[in-house]
């Protein structure tokens, strides 16, 4: 019975105790409030591209067949060096050595490595999107026998960012007072505002060959348009007309 009875009136004061607290703090209204998100975009012709430029050759020994792939990658190096790139901007992104072995299907004999393939690839960054076509050219004319991929992309994606955000901004004021007004009232001051990532629809790269002899006609490179992508989120406050 002793104990019940403590415990009863322990419940009993911390109540009280919790009545008295919330009886000192002040009550605080919820404040009305407007939330809106909007998103916009901008559209850029890009100013950079950026090539995966390869050669492959094939020997009996892995050092004639790396002998031959470096001469023909210096003579492609050279031939992108003379279309205007310079060192700095072309980057080995690759080299591989692979044996290719043969294996007797019945089991008799043991697999024999009959030749080596090398594939040594490097990446060329343009800053100047007419010199695509040319430095593709003269890649496959030097020896090169894989173009892997062919990405584009812009140097003023900051400045494109903060268009879009601007625009972004806009559109979410516009939706809020749209939406004061469609409620009788009017939009107050901004409480908060931020801003999402930034967000460049990424374009497939482009596969343009793969084991091609020298292209007849140059190649033609259509860059087209990068598109940045920013989303703001805002509150506003609500000022009632009634």
């Amino acid at each position: 019975m002793r104990t019940i009875v403590r415990s009863t009136m322990l419940s009993m004061t911390l109540a009280g105790i919790a009545r008295s607290v919330a009886a000192q703090e002040p009550m605080h209204p919820q404040v009305p409030q407007i939330v809106t998100s909007a998103s916009a975009e901008v559209r850029v012709a890009p100013d950079r591209a950026s090539i995966s430029v390869g050669v492959q050759t094939r020997a009996a020994t892995a050092a004639e067949a790396s002998a031959q792939n470096s001469r023909k990658q210096n003579a492609i190096i050279a031939a992108i060096r003379a279309k205007g790139i310079p060192a700095n901007q072309i980057a080995t992104s690759g080299f591989n050595v692979i044996p290719e072995t043969v294996y007797d299907r019945e089991g008799r004999q043991a697999p024999r490595t009959t030749s080596y393939l090398v594939s040594n690839v490097v990446n060329v960054e343009v800053r100047q999107i007419d010199q695509v076509g040319p430095v593709i050219d003269a890649s496959l004319g030097a020896g090169a026998n894989q173009i892997n991929s062919l990405s584009f992309s812009i140097s003023s994606a900051d400045s494109a960012r903060r268009v879009a955000l601007t625009q972004a901004v806009g559109k979410a004021r516009a939706d809020a007072d749209a939406m004061a007004r469609a409620a009788g009232g009017t939009l107050g001051d901004l409480i908060e505002m931020s801003a999402g990532e930034a967000y460049m629809p990424p374009r497939p790269m482009i596969a343009l060959a793969r084991g091609m002899e020298m292209a007849q006609d140059a190649v033609p490179i259509e860059p087209g348009e990068e598109t940045v992508r920013a989303t703001v989120n805002a509150r506003w406050r609500f000022v009632s007309g009634r």
